[in-house]
């Protein structure tokens, strides 16, 4: 059995045409049309040539990158391989993101177990930080209790002068608070239950071990003062936020053996649940400018401020006000924003003061509750300038060492009673030919 050879280049499909075309001339019947073979024949090679051409598009594609190809002067085979290994560059970093997002989550997990379990490295009593070394009994094996630090204070009573010292000396292994694994601590003391008098240490930033080596005086008579309780708190601060705890001391000082000086070690514990009030936070910036002696105070916004009214809402206004030489000096107000406990403000006050002036004065901020018919009603203070601690003196020096710089900054508010006992203003500013300045 024989096959038809394949018709595979041009001049033989010229030869088999020229052929069939004696062949129909021979062969057609006398009167018929001879150009109609032809024309058939001539249309089938056409049609067949036609459909064995490759497509333009794919042609116009491979003459575009050959044409790119030669204008590297580099070998194919040396182009080949840098795109290879480009290739594979990319799939390898996509690779090592993948392995390092899985290890991260790994690492969370073991990290969170590792803070469940009590450290007892911190146990060591060969440490020099180590004062007062907790008895074997004391450890709470396998407890889940988690580690907010350690405090160093002292406690002295001086009869005499009826004053309760209280030394804050330094704080060790503080739980971090930040997210980059740091705390920006201060520590706040006050004494229970009269709590007139509060006081707070600087702050520290970006440590868990700081020194601070403050100590702080309260008045107290000897029978109240085996009644009472003095409170230390560490806090973490933050300038545009409620400062996070990190743990407290409460400490019965009718427990306390008053012959001989205490300084000790203790770990920090849980914040107790019978806190004091929250009385409410301001957001406040200062602004001063010494060559015109201009003070310059905005009152921005408040928030979370105490329920004055019937309905659970207050009508809260800001009174700024100004003490120089422990007497009340200048003052004015903001509006009155009605039914809310998270009023805005944003409204500027600017005062004429002195250099000379402003190291001698208090900058006392008050939220007052708006009343039609009665008497309003102070819901909290915050007081800065020289008499200032922790904080708000802290506020007031950035203030000074940032001159014609508005410096803003939240603070809790404080009792009324407690800002008054503390600063104990003068209603009246003597004359001012009798000023020293």
């Amino acid at each position: 059995m024989t096959t038809k050879p394949k018709i595979t280049s041009l001049a033989s499909r010229s030869l088999l045409f020229n052929l069939l075309v004696m062949y129909t001339k021979h062969s057609s019947p006398p009167g018929a049309n001879s150009t109609h073979a032809p024309l058939h024949l001539t249309t089938f090679f056409s049609t067949s040539h036609t459909n064995t051409t490759v497509n333009p598009a794919v042609v116009a594609i491979t003459d575009f990158f050959n044409d790119l190809l030669n204008k590297i002067p580099l070998p194919r085979w040396a182009v080949y391989t840098l795109f290879v290994a480009g290739v594979l560059l990319i799939l390898l970093c996509l690779l090592c993101i993948c392995i390092k997002c899985c290890c991260r989550g790994k690492k969370k997990k073991r990290q969170k177990k590792k803070d469940e379990n009590i450290n007892l490295k911190t146990l060591n009593g060969k440490t020099s930080s180590s004062l007062v070394q907790p008895d074997v009994s004391d450890v709470d094996y396998g407890s889940t209790h988690q580690q907010r630090g350690k405090l160093l204070y002292s406690l002295d009573y001086e009869t005499a002068q009826s004053q309760l010292n209280v030394g804050i000396k330094q704080a060790t292994n503080l739980k971090a608070m930040d997210l980059g694994g740091g705390s920006d601590p201060y520590v706040k003391v006050y004494v229970c239950p009269d709590k007139s008098k509060t006081c707070e240490t600087k702050v520290f930033r970006h440590t868990l071990n700081p020194v601070f080596n403050e100590q702080f005086n309260f008045p107290i008579s000897k029978s109240t003062l085996m009644k009472s309780t003095v409170v230390m708190q560490v806090y973490d601060f933050n300038r545009f936020s409620k400062h996070d705890i990190i743990g407290e001391l409460r400490l019965q000082l009718a427990n306390v053996d008053w012959n001989h000086v205490i300084e000790e070690w203790q770990d920090l514990g849980e914040p107790a649940k019978f806190e004091d009030e929250n009385l409410g936070e301001i957001c406040f910036s200062l602004r001063y400018v010494p060559t015109a002696s201009k003070l310059t105070v905005v009152i921005l916004e408040a928030k979370n401020l105490k329920r004055m009214d019937i309905g659970g809402t207050s009508d809260p206004y800001v009174k700024v006000q100004l003490a120089l030489d422990k007497r009340k000096w200048k003052k004015k107000k903001t509006s009155i924003k009605k039914k809310t406990l998270n009023p805005y403000y944003n409204e500027s006050f600017t005062f004429d003061v002195t250099f000379d002036q402003i190291q001698r004065m208090n900058l006392v901020i008050s939220v007052w509750d708006h009343d039609a018919m009665t008497r309003n009603d102070a819901m909290g203070k915050i007081f800065l300038g020289c008499d200032a601690s922790g904080n708000q003196l802290r506020h007031w020096a950035d203030m000074l060492a940032n001159p014609r710089r508005p410096v803003a900054q939240w603070h809790n508010l404080l009792s009324a009673q407690q800002v008054n006992s503390t600063l104990s203003l003068k209603n009246k500013i003597p004359l001012y030919d009798k000023l020293p300045f």
